[in-house]
């Protein structure tokens, strides 16, 4: 997962659409859609992963998934998980410490977008 301070990140230009988190995924034409942007208002707010992996897990999206908004770091991985390839990490928060949260985990016993099967189903 690619992670930008909140200044690196560019406002939409053509190809991006910012999703908003009352909006249903499944209903966005997606014809010529290159990235979406996925709104957390506040960290407790957490539609935005159903919407990330209804986008990856049935609309079969490929573009870039990015999280906005109140994006703290101890949710990065899940993130990750759901179908995100960038968070823009909210104001004041460090990025260097944000990547190390990736070194933390390792595997997971449960599938996810980018490992379907989970770890007992998966071959030796």
């Amino acid at each position: 997962m690619k992670i930008l301070a909140a200044n690196e990140h560019q406002l939409p230009e053509s190809g991006v659409v910012e999703l908003p988190n009352d909006a249903d995924p499944l209903a966005l034409d997606l014809s010529g859609i290159t990235r979406i942007d996925l709104n957390f208002p506040k960290f407790t707010d957490g539609r935005a992963f159903s919407q990330a992996r209804l986008l990856r897990q049935r609309r079969k999206f490929t573009g870039e998934i990015r999280a906005t908004g109140d994006v703290l770091i101890d949710q990065l991985v899940q993130m990750a998980r759901c179908g995100f390839d960038v968070a823009v990490l909210r104001e004041g928060v460090d990025a260097s410490d944000a990547q190390r949260q990736f070194e933390r985990f390792h595997a997971f016993y449960q599938g996810d977008v980018s490992h379907p099967l989970p770890h007992f189903r998966e071959a030796a």
